[in-house]
């Protein structure tokens, strides 16, 4: 597979990589509840620009990441490349508020924030435009909503959110909007009521977990939605070693689960794959999935990324996966 390849968010012109970069691990704070942490500022900085330089012409963050560090990051990353030249989205759906005296924090520049929740009209555009301060540029080719499960926000986002963010690409301020989030369900209504263009869904299909798949991706493929698919390894259960504690879904992974992961594990083996080439390669084969973003908190992490997106994998290991019905029948593989 191409990494490389670009694939177009509906008609809008935003064209993303196959494989892009998340911005959660760039943003040099602990997350999740301190399950991982982030890289550190010149490492965050070596890690875009190696993206770059690879190939990577997509690029994910939001405010909530590591409280506009991930922004800052990105901005001062790219600064140096044409800006028509890459694809980036941010969200919105939360402001950052100052704590404490307001003085810049080295070496990122930031004062202390703290992200609330804001669905208002003012506080979709002030997100947006906070994020561009941040970010040093004057657009950003995909809006997303974040996370509007949380709190019984989904009233606020069918009535304020959703609405602006038409408006906005409307306008043209943006290409492309849509919604981020770990579940498949209330994208799958948004996406029947509103036009949307994009849904980030993270972990809720992939080698391990099939859930979005018998109803929420057929539903995107019919309405032409183009999905971005985080947590491709389930926040580290498809991508570290089985036999030490391992999370998914940002939580300790429970036994049941280790145990499959193990099974999968042990069929890519027999095959001479590595897990996390099967595991990125498989979310890539759905028609409905333009790009998987995961992120690297190393150089190296990038790279191996990038080796996995493009490594061989012979058909008999989807045949094998779906004749011990570790993946479904009727998953897409290549």
């Amino acid at each position: 597979m191409n990494p490389f390849e670009q694939v177009e968010i509906r008609k809008t012109g935003a064209k993303v990589t196959r494989l892009g970069l998340g911005g959660a691990p760039l943003s040099g704070m602990k997350l999740a509840g301190g399950l991982y942490g982030g890289s550190a500022y010149n490492e965050a900085l070596r890690i875009i620009r190696r993206a770059y330089d690879l190939g990577v012409r997509y690029f994910d963050t939001a405010p909530l990441y590591g409280d506009g560090r991930s922004e800052v990051r990105y901005g001062n990353a790219l600064s140096g490349f044409p800006r028509n030249s890459f694809v980036i989205s941010t969200k919105v759906g939360r402001v950052l508020n100052p704590t404490g005296n307001g003085a810049s924090v080295p070496p990122d520049g930031l004062p202390n924030l703290k992200a609330v929740f804001d669905l208002s009209r003012d506080g979709i555009l002030r997100s947006l435009e906070e994020s561009l301060k941040r970010l040093r540029m004057d657009r950003v080719e995909i809006l997303l909503l974040h996370d509007p499960d949380v709190e019984n926000l989904e009233e606020a986002a069918n009535r304020t959110a959703f609405p602006t963010m038409l408006e906005l690409r409307e306008k043209g301020v943006v290409k492309a909007i849509g919604t981020g989030m770990n579940q498949w369900e209330m994208p799958l209504r948004f996406i029947r009521r509103f036009d949307l263009d994009v849904v980030l869904l993270a972990g809720r299909y992939t080698l391990l977990d099939h859930t979005g798949l018998p109803e929420f991706l057929p539903e995107c493929e019919k309405r032409g939605v183009k999905v971005i698919v985080g947590g491709p390894y389930n926040s580290g259960i498809l991508a570290r070693d089985l036999n030490g504690p391992v999370s998914f879904n940002y939580q300790p992974a429970p036994v049941d689960l280790v145990a499959r992961a193990r099974a999968l594990k042990a069929v890519c083996d027999r095959h001479k794959v590595d897990l996390k080439a099967a595991a990125l390669q498989f979310v890539l084969a759905h028609p409905a999935i333009a790009t998987a973003i995961p992120g690297a908190q190393s150089v190296s992490e990038l790279e191996e990324n990038v080796s996995m997106a493009s490594a061989k994998i012979p058909a008999d290991l989807w045949r094998e996966l779906k004749a011990t019905r570790l993946i479904p029948a009727n998953a897409p593989t290549a």
